[in-house]
């Protein structure tokens, strides 16, 4: 997994990036937690899934956020950590333009991330939100939701709770034209510490079904 330095809007930004071993092959984002809970691009669920899209072929990047590793600058509530998540989109794109589709991942503070980069970037077609902190932060700006994806949440998770979860599922699942998949891991908590393989069937199965030729989900 090639280390990689690219320009974001406070300076450079570190990643680990696996260009793609075909043309027109898509393109996936993968977004970390909470820099000021130390998350970073080598979290253990973020490398899982970054690992997953790179045995599918994707051309795949996870970077550290602003402040964090060798990424310049300093954390700025999720507002400069979206223009980062936009610039590394725009990297990869530049490398990738001819890509056939654009899939963003993320976990906890990164699934915000990548959910508020949805309403910004139109050829992201898929997302993977692993417990998005809807207890936390206001997810109304998902109006409309303009891509279907999956939100995967552990049942015994205290720090994002179920419930708020579920309700915002239940929102997303309102709206005309996407659709909103919703797996529950049972008893893992945020950190899905003995459910990790659990979670990891559920993303494989859930792409297996949105990347097969006959899914109706577009």
């Amino acid at each position: 997994m090639p280390a990689v330095i690219f320009p974001g809007p406070e300076g450079r930004l570190e990643g680990r990036f696996q260009p793609a071993s075909r043309p027109r092959a898509p393109v996936a984002m993968i977004l970390h937690p909470h820099p000021q809970a130390g998350g970073t691009m080598n979290d253990r669920i973020t490398q899982h899934l970054y690992k997953t899209f790179v045995n599918r072929g994707f051309a795949t990047l996870r970077f550290n956020f602003r402040g964090v590793g060798r990424s310049q600058g300093s954390f700025d509530n999720g507002i400069g950590e979206l223009s980062d998540a936009a610039a590394a989109l725009d990297w990869v794109q530049s490398i990738h333009p001819e890509a056939s589709t654009t899939w963003i991942a993320g976990y906890s503070f990164g699934a915000l991330i990548g959910m508020q980069l949805l309403m910004r970037r139109p050829e992201i077609r898929g997302f993977i939100s692993i417990a998005p902190p809807a207890n936390m932060y206001d997810f109304s700006f998902l109006a409309p939701c303009p891509a279907s994806g999956i939100i995967i949440q552990g049942t015994g998770d205290t720090v994002v709770t179920p419930n708020a979860v579920q309700k915002l599922v239940d929102k997303l699942r309102t709206q005309k034209h996407i659709t909103i998949h919703h797996d529950e891991i049972p008893r893992a908590n945020h950190f899905f510490e003995h459910e990790t393989d659990e979670l990891m069937r559920s993303v494989d199965n859930y792409l297996d079904m949105r990347l097969s030729p006959d899914c109706p989900i577009k």
